[in-house]
């Protein structure tokens, strides 16, 4: 038999085609060995695959801050601007703003330093600030676009105009899940508005490596992953119904040919049947210890929502799921920016410092790295009576653990935080550098579709290799 074919050829094809066509035991040998060696990508899509080069990090834990917390009134301590309260900005605006400000604006917290490295961090955030010795802070991150909606995609998806994968759909494209019962990418409490379903997608990508959302709109304490319970409680008929459907539609692409939409479907019915059996588990915090639960603010009910996130996002992370995201919101104060910035912060700080705490103590900060930010930060400048505006020119996003150097700072910013001055790290070379911790060439991972090889970075990014331990 030819292997020549009108069509392209899937796996399960080619295999078929060879095993039934030859009859030699040497060339049946070699399609078992092709077989196997093809299986993880294959027949299970999700397995986990080797790194391009030595990884540093295994695995991501992202805790976005949904609406731009500010960077001014966090971690990036600006002396000039307390000095300067009240005045003109000295030097001019961008031309494109969303929308206008007054004067300078000192921040209401007070800065203090933290550990041996002696960052500077504000009382917005005591309990982080107690793990500076940790952080890797990144001050002069900029992007793009000034609305919610196109600054979370860049941020997701590198791309604020185009529908494009996911940073962690790209991630579990490029290593696979370390659990083949677990999904690759899990989101938790994930926004629905500003880009929505598009911040966790994989677009082209095999759907495979779209993200599992859990919750989202709802009270995190009562989300979870949708149809995980089989309503009849039968496996044994539900691994039968299972198997029919899987066979037809075999039969299906044997006669119609490749369908990498459907084989995707298929492949997500069968993850669906293999997560009843642990992700149940991952999300039951019954048995975790009531000091875990304490060092992580389960105890308070300020701070148990996020505190569930993150301990939820600890235990997806030790069983295997290489990207996790966490989201917290709304930091969007254009007015009263005193008030609610206080209150947001002091539901997180805690569970984020337990989260910190927990991971290196099990030692999975190592090869697990956090990282920590908004979709852009705020103003130096005054907006209205007390807020501030958006402002994706210069902000602080930070890194813990996974190869990063600990109570380190990159980037500098002017005076009063306004433009990044030296060590800029764009979105794209946020990207590229989180990619080359995982081991992963952000120029190499391409995806070819629409007739152009695509990447995360699209035709941009720098790894900054200067943060590396």
């Amino acid at each position: 038999m030819s292997l020549l074919h009108s069509a392209p050829l899937s796996r399960r094809q080619l295999l078929r085609q060879c095993g039934a066509g030859f009859g030699n035991l040497a060339l049946l040998g070699l399609l078992s060995s092709l077989e196997q060696a093809v299986a993880g990508s294959d027949l299970n899509p999700l397995a986990a695959r080797p790194p391009l080069f030595r990884p540093r990090a295994k695995r991501v834990i992202f805790l976005f801050m949904h609406g731009g917390p500010s960077h001014v009134d966090t971690f990036d301590y600006k002396p000039a601007l307390i000095r300067d309260s009240g005045k003109p900005l000295p030097f001019g605006k961008p031309r494109i703003q969303f929308a206008q400000t007054s004067n300078l604006r000192r921040s209401p917290w007070e800065f203090r330093p933290y550990g041996q490295s002696g960052a500077m961090v504000s009382d917005l955030f005591p309990l982080v600030g107690a793990c500076a010795d940790d952080l890797c802070f990144l001050k002069s991150v900029h992007g793009t676009n000034e609305a919610h909606g196109g600054a979370l995609l860049k941020l997701h998806t590198g791309s604020d105009n185009s529908v494009r994968p996911s940073m962690g759909s790209w991630i579990s494209y490029g290593l696979g899940s370390e659990n083949r019962n677990l999904p690759g990418f899990i989101t938790i409490n994930p926004t629905l508005g500003h880009g929505g379903v598009g911040n966790w997608a994989s677009a082209f990508l095999p759907a495979t490596h779209q993200g599992t959302p859990i919750g989202g709109g709802m009270p995190v304490e009562k989300a979870t992953i949708n149809y995980l319970h089989d309503p009849n409680g039968d496996a044994a008929l539900q691994r039968a119904q299972l198997d029919l459907l899987g066979e037809m539609n075999r039969e299906h692409l044997a006669q119609a040919g490749p369908d990498p939409v459907l084989e995707a479907r298929l492949e997500s019915f069968e993850l669906a049947f293999r997560m009843q059996m642990e992700a149940p588990e991952a999300m039951d915090l019954a048995g975790e210890s009531d000091a875990t639960k304490k060092l992580y603010g389960l105890d308070d009910p300020k701070t148990a929502s996020f505190a569930r996130q993150c301990l939820l996002a600890r235990r997806f992370s030790e069983r295997g799921v290489r990207f996790v995201q966490v989201t917290h919101g709304y930091w969007d104060q254009h007015e009263d920016l005193t008030k609610d910035h206080g209150r947001l912060a002091a539901e997180v700080d805690r569970p984020i410092a337990g989260l910190l705490r927990d991971l290196k103590s099990r030692g999975l900060l190592e090869d697990t790295l956090v990282m920590w930010g908004g979709e852009f930060g705020r103003t130096p400048t005054l907006q209205g009576k007390d807020g501030r505006d958006h402002h994706p020119h210069a902000f602080t996003m930070w890194l813990a653990g996974g190869g990063v150097k600990a109570g380190f700072s990159y980037g500098v910013t002017d005076d009063y935080g306004f433009y990044g001055v030296d060590q800029k790290v764009h979105v794209h070379d946020l990207h590229a550098t989180i990619l080359a911790l995982l081991g992963l060439d952000h120029e190499r991972l391409t995806y070819r579709h629409a007739g152009r090889d695509y990447r995360l970075t699209d035709i941009h990014g720098r790894v900054v290799r200067e943060i590396f331990a």
